[in-house]
């Protein structure tokens, strides 16, 4: 623990949050409002660069890696191994060099810069960025590579990126973009001509590729010849919750290190946060099995009508950059890498694997950790909790306790200074007047009515569900500061014993049940427990004495609103394993798991039996399978083309009891409601 705490990582550590020490904003559009886009746009441009050396022209980065002694001996083993001619081999690799590569030109950035200004002026109404991050950004750059991961929720995140790092005056990055925008006519290529370098989602065994890749991702960092931007979560998160890392990329750019080809590469985790998000609405019906609209110019075009909307405020807060060398130190010997000359290519060892894999967790849970959150996130936790809607001054009591809660857990929260809270809640609820109504005093989610069909209807059911998802992907932002509490006080009634060690293993059971669904570092449950641990005994909801654990007199309303935090996601693993015993008569292919019970799913909403609207998302779904494939409960089972799912019936029944038993629709999840207006 302590090597981690020296390298940048002591923030996971149990610490009063009061003593935390968060950066100041700076709404960059300020500016912008009161003076010139296009003289903004035209301004004098001139970054400071790695070590002051000037980048390489794009078609020159182009050449050094074709000619490069890592890509020339995977070309020989590929023409050898295919039995093409060596040029043959050559000319696809320059291709798809020439299909990812990019070609930045400050002319195209400069018309983002204006076309952008003008957009995030009518969509926000501020854009906050951290000063002291970008000033410790413009060191960074300076002095190492620097690799950017931000956080990945909109289509936004990358254009925001570029915008901000332009406007003060830092080097533009190279960005990984999926293949996906190539095919935009015009955009694709401007895109391209901004710093976007493209990659296919999936290329398997495909050597030659792969070697064209890496080589390009590397010569890029070797050089400085810009900050590389990439997404560790690999695509948007449609949830609002940060998703699993993807360690592909960070394997890469932690290679030149580990090699000594540079003396150290800095990782600079970035949080960007939205008020409201563009797409969710479209993130919600996805959820739902509707099909992701192909990206597309004309389709661009059509968003156009988003420009009228209000999307608040967002946050980009660039968090301190991480020193692969400095966490590197006493974990990795990059002796090995001595073995074999450095253009031979070397399979990761299990230890470098591993490591990469813990650095990809903790710098998410960086990122978790500096998302800002705002007041609708607590409004939107709370209404879900109350299907049938609140009494508006009973929800701003219950939000101003849940804000105290919050607080005391070590949340960044952006909640006006100085205003009551009344007009706090009734601002947000404004902002986000697509998803609630207030009317006669009362709070409700907004569902879209259907003429003349009634509600019992699969129709309504999805629209009913589109609102529930739509919201619960702003509950969602806040899962990272509730759920370890959330999995003690779960396990505490599951465990139905107050010994501390009893509780910690229902509690790394759940934790273990979900490690797919929340940002849970591996091999760290003692760690978790403890944090949680400190963060109940410091709001006052459990006791510590001696071996056991113990609810205080006071505790009861905080632990009831924790086991109601984890509530959707238990009745949605249920109804996954109750598909699996009860439904499935024979063999399922995996690509028809998830129709299959999002059909069985709204068939109980619609019979009344299961109220859970959360349980039709298809990523709930998926984690759940994923969960009971890693607990042996079914196996995959590859015939061909094909993937069926052989399942261990007995298995699966076993952990939809043990699931049954943390379920806590027997609880009056209203508790903490009558305990706070009893106050």
């Amino acid at each position: 623990m302590s090597a981690w705490v020296s390298s940048g990582f002591s923030g996971f550590l149990p610490q009063d949050p009061v003593l935390k020490k968060r950066d100041d904003f700076e709404d960059v559009l300020e500016e912008r409002r009161n003076s010139s886009d296009l003289r903004y746009a035209l301004r004098c441009y001139t970054p400071a660069l790695y070590k002051g050396l000037v980048p390489c022209k794009a078609s020159m980065l182009k050449s050094i890696v074709l000619q490069s002694d890592s890509l020339q001996y995977v070309v020989g083993q590929v023409s050898a191994e295919c039995g093409e001619s060596r040029e043959a081999v050559q000319e696809e690799a320059a291709l798809l060099l020439e299909e990812m590569a990019h070609r930045l030109q400050l002319g195209t950035i400069r018309f983002f810069a204006f076309t952008l200004s003008k957009a995030f002026k009518a969509l926000f109404r501020g854009v906050c960025v951290n000063e002291e991050g970008i000033q410790r950004l413009q060191q960074a750059i300076q002095e190492h590579p620097v690799v950017l991961l931000p956080s990945h929720r909109s289509y936004m995140d990358f254009l925001m990126m570029s915008y901000i790092l332009y406007t003060y005056d830092l080097a533009l990055p190279v960005i990984a973009a999926g293949m996906d925008f190539i095919s935009m006519k015009f955009v694709g290529e401007m895109l391209r001509m901004s710093g976007a370098f493209f990659i296919r989602r999936s290329f398997g065994g495909d050597k030659l590729y792969w070697a064209v890749f890496s080589e390009y991702v590397k010569t890029m960092l070797r050089n400085g010849y810009a900050p590389i931007e990439f997404f560790l979560e690999g695509t948007r998160s449609r949830t609002g919750k940060s998703l699993t890392p993807k360690t592909g990329l960070l394997n890469i750019v932690m290679e030149p290190f580990f090699k000594g080809e540079v003396f150290d590469v800095n990782l600079v985790p970035v949080s960007i946060s939205y008020e409201r998000i563009l797409e969710e609405s479209l993130y919600a019906r996805e959820l739902l099995g509707v099909p992701k609209p192909k990206e597309s110019t004309s389709g661009l075009l059509k968003a156009r009508r988003i420009l009228s909307e209000d999307y608040g405020s967002m946050h980009v807060y660039f968090g301190h950059p991480v020193s692969i060398r400095s966490l590197a130190q006493g974990h990795i010997s990059r002796s090995q890498h001595n073995l074999l000359p450095r253009h031979i290519p070397q399979k990761p060892t299990a230890d470098t694997q591993a490591f990469v894999n813990d650095t990809a967790f903790r710098l998410v849970r960086l990122q978790e950790e500096n998302m800002v959150l705002k007041p609708w996130v607590l409004l939107a936790t709370l209404l879900l909790q109350n299907p049938d809607g609140m009494d508006l001054s009973t929800l701003t009591e219950q939000a101003d306790w849940l804000r105290r809660l919050a607080l005391a857990f070590g949340a960044f929260l952006d909640w006006p200074d100085h205003e009551p809270c009344s007009k706090v809640i009734s601002s947000s609820l404004a902002l986000h007047k697509n998803l609630v109504c207030v009317s006669g005093g009362r709070v409700r989610l907004v569902v879209e009515e259907l003429p003349g069909a009634e509600s019992a209807t699969e129709e309504a059911g999805f629209n009913r569900a589109v609102s529930v998802l739509s919201c619960a992907s702003y509950r969602n932002q806040i899962l990272h500061l509730f759920v370890r509490p959330a999995l003690i006080a779960v396990a505490m009634q599951t465990a139905n014993c107050s010994r501390k060690d009893e509780v910690f293993n229902c509690f790394n059971f759940l934790r273990n049940v979900f490690s797919n669904e929340f940002i849970l570092c591996p091999g760290a449950a003692v760690q978790d427990f403890e944090e949680a641990c400190y963060l109940l005994g410091k709001c006052g909801a459990v006791q510590e004495l001696q071996q056991d654990l113990v609810m205080s007199q006071s505790g009861q309303t905080t632990l009831a609103f924790l086991c109601s935090v984890l509530d959707p996601f238990l009745q949605g693993y249920q109804v996954v394993c109750r598909y699996l015993c009860e439904e499935l008569e024979e063999n399922l292919l995996e690509n028809k798991f998830v129709p299959a019970v999002r059909s069985f799913t709204l068939q109980l909403i619609l019979s009344g039996s299961l109220k859970c609207y959360e349980a039709l998302s298809s990523d709930l779904q998926k984690n759940a399978l994923a969960a009971l494939i890693r607990l042996k409960a079914v196996r995959r089972v590859k015939a061909g083309d094909q993937v069926t799912l052989k399942v261990n019936k007995i298995a699966v029944n076993s952990l939809e009891d043990t699931l049954g038993k943390t379920n806590v629709q027997h609880i009056n999840i209203y508790l903490y409601s009558s305990l706070l207006n009893n106050k």
